[in-house]
């Protein structure tokens, strides 16, 4: 079974890739916080193709700041709570790990790792009863995707210019693996891609029982994924292999 987006869920992969415009043309600066410091230097990339690798430097995060211009994956699901009303749910982790393989002007393969237990929301007692109820962190610590069909660009994408495509791939939470449609904004700035997506799936897609709580009234069937990646260009060694760019010191 695919699980993709209906037309109208397309949205917000496209706001999130015009954030990271924003974020990539002046030189990773903040992509959703003012209080950013100075960004370093995007050097050029001589070629697309090889290996990107998930850059952590690139960007910061901080939830209790607002601060998300670095790379994370999170989810979003709508709530009713007692005493308060309907209220959206948002956690998100920065710990994220993986690469992306460019050849001419198709990705062709892409695989990235996020750590839950690590996942932070406005509500510590949300964050640690996660570990036991729903996507049950305790016993499922990562989510994962790897792509199972070449992304076809068509071209090669001017730098800095934001373009949309479809990932075709096999995603795993809660231990159980799904082949999905995840609709992707990218942008390229030198040495530097800047990824966003969203999918929206059931609790029972994964095999998950909606977490209860007696503050909890209510939680939405639907369950938002959501994510933001930068990846850093590798760069060949004389011995044949590859190491990542390292990042520049950013400017005082």
């Amino acid at each position: 079974m695919h699980i993709h987006h209906s037309r109208a869920r397309l949205a917000r992969p496209a706001i999130l890739a015009t954030a990271l415009v924003a974020a990539l043309l002046p030189g990773i600066a903040s992509a959703q916080s003012p209080a950013a410091s100075t960004a370093p230097t995007v050097p050029a990339a001589s070629s697309l193709d090889g290996t990107w690798t998930v850059d952590p430097s690139i960007g910061s995060f901080d939830y209790a700041a607002g601060d998300f211009s670095g790379s994370w994956v999170g989810y979003r699901v709508q709530e009713e709570l007692a005493g308060i009303g309907g209220t959206t749910a948002v956690g998100r982790t920065p710990d994220v790990t993986g690469s992306i393989t460019v050849s001419g002007t198709a990705i062709t393969a892409a695989d990235l790792t996020a750590d839950l237990t690590t996942l932070q929301s406005d509500e510590s007692m949300r964050d640690g009863q996660l570990g036991r109820q729903g996507i049950q962190t305790d016993q499922f610590p990562t989510a994962t995707f790897v792509l199972a069909e070449p992304i076809e660009l068509g071209a090669i994408p001017a730098e800095g210019t934001a373009i949309s495509a479809t990932a075709i791939g096999d995603l795993t939470i809660h231990g159980v693996t799904k082949r999905v449609e995840i609709a992707l904004g990218a942008v390229q700035q030198g040495d530097i891609i800047g990824v966003s997506g969203s999918l929206t799936f059931t609790w029972d897609d994964f095999g998950m029982e909606q977490p209860t709580s007696m503050r909890v009234v209510s939680l939405a069937n639907d369950v938002t994924m959501e994510l933001q990646v930068f990846f850093r260009q590798d760069t060949a060694t004389t011995d044949g292999t590859t190491e990542e760019v390292p990042a520049e010191s950013p400017a005082a």
